[in-house]
């Protein structure tokens, strides 16, 4: 009996001593031990480590540069492929790809994109296709543009034949030359004006491209009919912006783009204010419009000697006949120039003139008025 007590004792005691040895344990972990346990590497680290960098990485890869025509990679085929080549871009995380984008009548569009330097896009035999490329990273984050590359659709070899040729005009309005920055010293914004292009038929318009962070946007039209010069308000003053003009005609042929011009936004002069103000009522019958616009000279000197100018949206208004005044149309603009008896409109005083005008449609409103030059203000 003695003896099992005994032997019961030692194995409480030696119980006793492992609990003690993994307490001691345990408390020994501490923080080394909480390092210990995290420096265990998962399964997913690396998987969320790149997802963190990727979310933080704000700068895009460099522009890309050294556009070149390629050899097409292409076995020879009917249609034809345009291929370039670029020097690779930088990046601090890494280029994952390339976006090419097209030229077409609309404007710029996405045309293919590829993990390499050389990439292109199915067209049509021998056309002449206008370019850029943008380099990208796994974050999304987008390239400059590059320069603009116009090349041919080529086949992989020289074709054995001519292919026939298709019917319809085929050929590209000449390049835009001539551009000139600063061609309106009163905008306030950029301005600037070209050379017309040549057709084989006849130019139809020109599109305006201005370069963003990381396109060529399409900003303005212009018709080849009006006065070739382009204005874009809203921009920083004191910053220059890059442009580029494209011509095209009634079959949508594109010209070569101009060179790129370097413009800068400026202040413009300041706007005198209005010597004039004008009300204008229009009464319609049938296709007939009967308008009669009152003049106060707001100034404080007489006006002796006047043309008043009245603009209205394109070929909305045709000129029939006028009173009180010498009515002539040029475009869609009338004016009117005083007669002797209301050559003089004294400060403070009034003039009632008026015309009459056919016109299609909706009844047509004028979007401005101008005595000698300066705007009226429209009561």
């Amino acid at each position: 009996m003695q003896l099992g007590r005994r032997a019961s004792g030692a194995v409480l005691l030696t119980l006793g001593f492992i609990t003690l040895a993994l307490l001691t344990a345990v408390l020994a972990i501490g923080p080394a031990g909480e390092a210990a346990l995290a420096a265990v590497p998962s399964r997913d680290t690396a998987y969320v480590a790149a997802a963190v960098k990727a979310a933080d990485d704000t700068r895009p890869p460099t522009r890309p540069t050294g556009l070149r025509p390629c050899p097409v990679p292409l076995a020879p085929v009917e249609y034809g492929y345009a291929s370039i080549c670029w020097d690779a871009s930088s990046d601090d995380t890494g280029v994952v790809g390339y976006d090419l984008y097209r030229l077409d009548a609309g404007g710029f569009v996405f045309a293919n994109t590829t993990t390499g330097t050389i990439g292109g896009f199915s067209g049509e035999l021998r056309r002449l296709y206008t370019m850029y490329v943008v380099a990208k990273d796994a974050a999304g984050n987008v390239s400059p543009p590059s320069a603009l590359i116009t090349v041919a659709a080529l086949t992989g070899m020289t074709p054995t034949g001519s292919p026939s040729p298709q019917p319809g005009d085929h050929v590209p309005p000449s390049k835009p030359t001539g551009l000139r920055d600063a061609c309106l010293q009163d905008y306030r914004g950029v301005t600037f004006c070209w050379q017309p292009s040549t057709d084989n038929v006849a130019v139809t318009a020109y599109d305006v491209y201005r370069e963003t962070a990381t396109a060529y946007a399409k900003v303005g039209t212009i018709s080849a009919s009006g006065v070739l010069n382009f204005t874009e308000p809203g921009l920083v003053i004191g910053q220059r912006y890059n442009y580029v003009v494209v011509a095209k005609d009634a079959a949508d042929n594109l010209s070569l783009p101009s060179d790129p011009l370097s413009a800068l936004a400026r202040e413009g002069l300041p706007t005198p204010s209005p010597t004039c103000t004008v009300s204008y009522r229009a009464a319609t019958w049938s296709s007939l419009l009967n308008a009669e616009i009152t003049v106060r000279n707001i100034g404080t000197t007489a006006i002796d000697g006047w043309t008043l100018t009245v603009d209205y949206p394109a070929s909305a208004v045709h000129l029939t006949s006028g009173w009180s005044a010498d009515w002539t149309q040029t475009g869609s603009r009338l004016s009117g120039t005083n007669r002797q008896w209301n050559k003089v409109i004294p400060a403070g005083s009034t003039t009632q003139v008026g015309f009459t005008a056919s016109y299609s449609g909706t009844q047509p409103a004028p979007v401005s008025f101008a005595l000698n030059g300066r705007t009226c203000a429209v009561d």
